[in-house]
């Protein structure tokens, strides 16, 4: 079975000390591809320079994280800009709205998020959201951009049935981490109704590990705790699972093969 982690921070300090071996444990539970969604001007080195050491496993994105919208935003999306022109990129991401920290920057963030909906639209790449305390409003927002050229996914999705259904109704993913698996979740009665060509799987490493690992670093080869947990309640196999959802993901990041 072959998958792609949609969505992983590998390039983050909590892997300095084992990234080469942590990646060989990715390899060998069958993830092909990783996404590397950017935070701000201050990660995008470490990013590239992992991209550039394994070019064929893992594929950057290029975006300013909401929680890195502050006093300093134009700057910020200056060198976010500055580096769409000179690299490819298989997203924007990682973009959205995080009303659960700090709402100082609201109107920042709207700004920000506005803008590179826009970059999205120009250079058509997909987008990778991070939502937080935002729907409805975030996908209001979507709404209002959508010309037909938008495309994306909402990723570690974690809203309700309304939202689900405005998402497909844009013709955007919903990306399933960790927190499906979770006992206290009510993602997997959602889910159930989500047709899986809306799904997209992620680990948000080293963020929000699935059950067994939870307390634990995540990382990239857990992806395959949450698949099995997607499966059971889709009621299909691993094997169908991994086939739609890297499908998926091929076609929505342009993947050309794996």
């Amino acid at each position: 079975m072959q998958w792609i982690d949609t969505h992983t921070h590998l390039y983050l300090e909590q892997f300095d000390h084992d990234r080469d071996a942590m990646l060989g444990r990715a390899f060998d539970a069958g993830i092909v591809k990783l996404l590397l969604p950017n935070i701000d001007r201050d990660s995008i080195d470490a990013m590239l320079a992992l991209c550039d050491r394994y070019p064929d496993k893992c594929l950057p994105m290029m975006g300013l994280h909401p929680t890195s919208v502050k006093e300093d935003a134009e700057l910020q999306l200056k060198a976010v800009e500055d580096q769409l022109s000179r690299r490819k990129y298989c997203a924007i991401g990682e973009i959205g709205i995080d009303l659960y920290w700090d709402k100082t920057y609201y109107d920042a963030q709207l700004k920000a998020f506005r803008l590179q909906l826009d970059w999205a639209k120009e250079l058509d790449l997909p987008v990778a959201i991070h939502t937080r305390e935002a729907f409805p409003l975030i996908l209001q927002l979507v709404e209002e951009a959508q010309d037909g050229r938008l495309k994306g996914v909402f990723h570690c999705f974690s809203g309700n049935g309304e939202d689900a259904r405005r998402i497909m109704d844009i013709g955007f993913f919903m990306g399933i981490g960790g927190i499906i698996t979770y006992k206290k979740s009510t993602l997997p009665e959602l889910i159930k109704q989500v047709p899986t060509d809306y799904l997209l799987l992620e680990t948000d490493s080293p963020f929000l590990p699935p059950t067994p690992h939870r307390g634990k670093r995540n990382e990239s080869s857990f992806l395959v705790e949450t698949a099995r947990c997607l499966a059971e309640i889709k009621s299909i196999s691993k094997e169908e699972l991994a086939q739609i959802t890297t499908r998926n993901a091929m076609n929505l990041f342009k993947i050309k093969e794996i």
